[in-house]
C-alpha cells in the first residue's frame, strides 16, 4: 500500500516558488559575470587600436 500523501496546492507553489528563486539567483550570477568580463573587454579593445597604431607606424614611418 502507498503512504505516500500527494503534495498540496500550497506545498507545489512554494516549490514551484523555490525554483524560481534559484533561477533568478542563477540568472544574477551569470549577469555579474558578463559585467565583470565587459569591464575587461574595453582595456583589450583599447590595448589591441594601441598595437595597431605602433605597427602601423613602425611599417610607414
Amino acid at each position: 500500500m502507498n503512504d505516500k500523501v500527494p503534495p498540496t496546492d500550497a506545498q507545489q507553489q512554494i516549490a514551484a516558488y523555490d525554483r524560481q528563486l534559484s533561477e533568478i539567483e542563477k540568472l544574477l550570477n551569470e549577469a555579474r559575470n558578463y559585467k565583470a568580463e565587459a569591464h575587461w573587454y574595453e582595456w583589450v579593445l583599447a590595448s589591441g587600436w594601441t598595437l595597431a597604431v605602433v605597427a602601423f607606424a613602425k611599417l610607414f614611418l
